[in-house]
C-alpha cells in the first residue's frame, strides 16, 4: 500500500511524527516492534510538561492514542532495509514492503531478540515484543515473558491483567528487578515464576503452542501458552542505513535543524539521531519537526505550497462552532 510518509518506530519521537503528520492529512504509517521503545523501563516519568507523575507506559499510550485519533495506522513488524525507486521509498519488512513519499526514522534503540531456537520462525505468529500492543489478542490465555528485570517485570503486571496464566522463568534463583515491582508481581495469583530455567526452545504449529525450559541441571520441562512477549532490553540497529544516510561514528544518523537527513526526503528524530540529551520531551520535539518537514518536502514535490507551521485558520462565520481542531 502506498503512503505519503512511513514513520518506523513507535515510542515518544515516532508518535509525535505520526501525530503531526497525520493531523495534516498525510496518509501515515507507523512501523514498530514496539509501543513506547526505551519510555517502557520508567515508572515515574515527572519533567515531562504537563504531568506532575506519569509512567512511560501510560504517556505512550496517550500518544499512540492521539495520533490514532487523527488516522495512523500501526503495523508491528521489523524493518530489514529501506530503498529509493526514483524518488519513491519501498521500506521493508520481514512479512511485507510498503511504499512512501517521505520518511521519517525515529526508532531509537529497538527490542532485543531473545536467541532461542523458534524465535524466528513464530515472530508475529505468537512472538511479540509489544506487551501493550499485543496483549490483548491473549486474553484469557496462557502466556510467557522471556527476559529479565524491569523490562520482563512490567510486561508481565501488565499481560497479568489480560492473561489466565503469565509465566515468567529466571535464570536465576532469585527475581531480578526493582523491588516494587517484584513485590506487585508476587502479589499477583497468575503470575509464576520458574527459577533457575531459560527457554531452550519456542514451539508450534501455524503458531506458538508450548515453550521448552531448560534448567540449570540440565533437565527439560515443556510449558503449554499461546503467546512468548520477549522482554530483553534494547539494542541500536543502524547498520541497515549504513551507505544510505550519513551517520557518526556512533552509528547516530546526522541530521541538519530541520530534522533533514543526507538523503532527500528522509527525515529522522529522537535517539537514533546526533542531537544530545536523549530525553521524551526532546524526541517528542523532534518528531514534529521531522514530520513538518516531511510533510514539506511532499507538498514541494507535488507543486503545493510549503506549510510553515501546525494552525489552522477558522473563518469568523465559524468562530462561534464546536470545531474540535
Amino acid at each position: 500500500m502506498k503512503y505519503d510518509v512511513i514513520v518506523i518506530g513507535g515510542a515518544f519521537a515516532g508518535l509525535t511524527a505520526a501525530l503531526y503528520s497525520s493531523r495534516q492529512g498525510m496518509k501515515t504509517l507507523v512501523l514498530t516492534k514496539d509501543i513506547g521503545g526505551q519510555g517502557l523501563l520508567t515508572n515515574d516519568i515527572q519533567n515531562y510538561p504537563g504531568f506532575t507523575s506519569i509512567s512511560g507506559f501510560d504517556l505512550a499510550n496517550k500518544f499512540q492514542e492521539q495520533a490514532s485519533l487523527y488516522g495512523t495506522e500501526f503495523i508491528y513488524d521489523e524493518i530489514t532495509g529501506i530503498e529509493d525507486k526514483e524518488g519513491e521509498f519501498i521500506v521493508k519488512t520481514r512479512e511485507e514492503a510498503h511504499e512512501a513519499d517521505s520518511v521519517v526514522l525515529a526508532f531509537g534503540k529497538t527490542p532485543r531478540d531473545l536467541g532461542s531456537p523458534g524465535e524466528e520462525k513464530y515472530k508475529g505468529r505468537g512472538v511479540s515484543y509489544c506487551s501493550i500492543c499485543d496483549g490483548p489478542l491473549y486474553r484469557n490465555k496462557d502466556v510467557m515473558v522471556a527476559g529479565a528485570g524491569d523490562h520482563a517485570l512490567q510486561a508481565a503486571l501488565y499481560l497479568a491483567t489480560v492473561a489466565s496464566k503469565v509465566y515468567v522463568p529466571e535464570k536465576g534463583n532469585r527475581i531480578s528487578g526493582s523491588e516494587d515491582m517484584i513485590n506487585d508481581a508476587r502479589a499477583l495469583p497468575n503470575i509464576e515464576f520458574i527459577y533457575e530455567s531459560d527457554v531452550a526452545e519456542i514451539k508450534g504449529e501455524k503458531t506458538v503452542q508450548s515453550v521448552s525450559l531448560k534448567t540449570k541441571s540440565g533437565s527439560i520441562s515443556e510449558i503449554p501458552v499461546r503467546a512468548v512477549f520477549v522482554e530483553m532490553g534494547y539494542v541500536a540497529k543502524t547498520s541497515m542505513l549504513k551507505g544510505f544516510v550519513d551517520m557518526n561514528k556512533d552509528g547516530e544518523v546526522l541530521i541538519d535543524m530541520s530534522g533533514a537527513t543526507s538523503h532527500p526526503g528522509v527525515f529522522a528524530a529522537g535517539d537514533v539521531t546526533n542531537i544530545p540529551y536523549k530525553q521524551a520531551i526532546i524526541s517528542a520535539g523532534q518528531g514534529s519537526v521531522a514530520a513538518l518537514s516531511a510533510i514539506n518536502y511532499i507538498h514541494r514535490k507535488r507543486g503545493k505550497g510549503a506549510m510553515k507551521s501546525d494552525w489552522k485558520y477558522i473563518p469568523a462565520a465559524r468562530k462561534e462552532e464546536k470545531i474540535n481542531l
